[in-house]
């Protein structure tokens, strides 16, 4: 357990980031204790001591997992068959960093996993150490509480307390998005695997309420998401002219702080209006914008129309989509970035 424990350190190391020895240390005893408190989910379930509330989160969980392989074609192994609790509200803190005028994450380049988009921490006390170091460096900062990771089938990675936090559909699709990253994972391509994922998660969403006679991924939550994805990808995008226009520093700063007070305007007017006062955005949007901040949204969602238009060219079958989805993994990055961007451009 140990010593696979230390392997772990490794990997994690090689996808957070960062390459001290302490750093590796760290997260190696985060991993060591992550896998020592694992307890197969068959023995919760049938103890009677468990609680019922956990005992209904756990099943759901492990009806997820098999809907995963039975249906979706995910990989079928011991991952989300056994329940750790951290005794936190997250597993790991996710650092972003990005220049001010630049949406492209500051990226840490390592041979099992490539180049990626954050550094992942066990210890927030390290995660805020580091993002006041790079804040004074100049560079815009952001971390991020995350409630599930994959180790790429290196282990079999748990269900977490992390993921029970949230309703049914969070719970059953992180289990599916997790999944997907062992279905498809591109070494340097942080965009590529977690829009990838974050597709798989939504189309087999669709798919268990559809087996389960549940209301489709259309609620009132999923859209107000979805509204608010959207208005953050439009200032990634207003950004994006800002940074790109050539100004002077003074001249782009000036509007980029413009931008971000017009997209708040936009939020409050979406909060009063349409969403009735729903305010469970406030403290994101209130708080500090930055570039860093933005980052997240790149990764995860920006690519989802591409791997969508993907996955009605492969018949809207899922192992077809898979396959075709391999293939332009192995594209040049160029082609298959135009490929994933470019409503017309020609897929594998």
């Amino acid at each position: 357990m140990i010593r696979r424990a230390v392997i772990a350190g490794a990997l994690l190391a090689a996808l957070s980031g960062c390459s001290t020895l302490d750093y590796y240390a760290h997260l190696a005893q985060g991993q060591y204790r992550l896998l020592a408190a694992r307890q197969p989910i068959v023995e919760l379930l049938a103890a009677p001591s468990t609680d019922a509330r956990l005992r209904a989160r756990l099943q759901l969980a492990l009806d997820a997992r098999a809907f995963a392989s039975d249906v979706l074609a995910l990989p079928r192994n011991g991952s989300y068959t056994d329940y750790a609790d951290v005794g936190r509200p997250w597993v790991l803190k996710n650092l972003f960093a990005a220049q001010a005028f630049s949406l492209e994450p500051v990226e840490q380049c390592f041979p099992i996993a490539g180049c990626v988009a954050y550094r992942g921490y066990y210890d927030a006390a390290r995660a805020d150490q580091e993002a006041a170091r790079l804040k004074a460096e100049g560079y815009d900062v952001f971390i991020g509480d995350v409630p599930a990771f994959s180790t790429l089938g290196w282990f079999d990675d748990p269900v977490l307390n992390t993921m029970l936090r949230w309703d049914d559909d969070e719970l059953v699709g992180t289990v599916f998005h997790e999944l997907a990253h062992q279905r498809l994972y591109l070494p340097g391509d942080t965009a590529f695997n977690e829009s990838f994922a974050s597709f798989v998660e939504r189309e087999g969403l669709r798919r268990w309420q559809a087996a389960r006679g549940l209301p489709e991924a259309g609620s009132l939550r999923s859209v107000r998401a979805e509204q608010f994805i959207a208005l953050m990808l439009r200032l990634r995008e207003r950004l994006q002219t800002v940074y790109d226009s050539g100004q002077p520093d003074d001249a782009r700063r000036s509007a980029k702080a413009q931008a971000i007070a017009t997209m708040r305007d936009e939020y409050r007017a979406l909060r009063d209006g349409e969403w009735q006062g729903y305010a469970g955005y406030d403290d994101f949007v209130n708080g500090e914008i930055n570039n860093a901040k933005l980052v997240p949204f790149g990764l995860y969602h920006a690519l989802i129309p591409g791997f969508a238009r993907l996955f009605e060219a492969a018949g809207r079958d899922l192992p077809a989509f898979y396959k075709a989805a391999e293939k332009l993994s192995k594209a040049d990055p160029e082609q298959r970035q135009q490929a994933l961007e470019t409503p017309t451009a020609p897929l594998p």
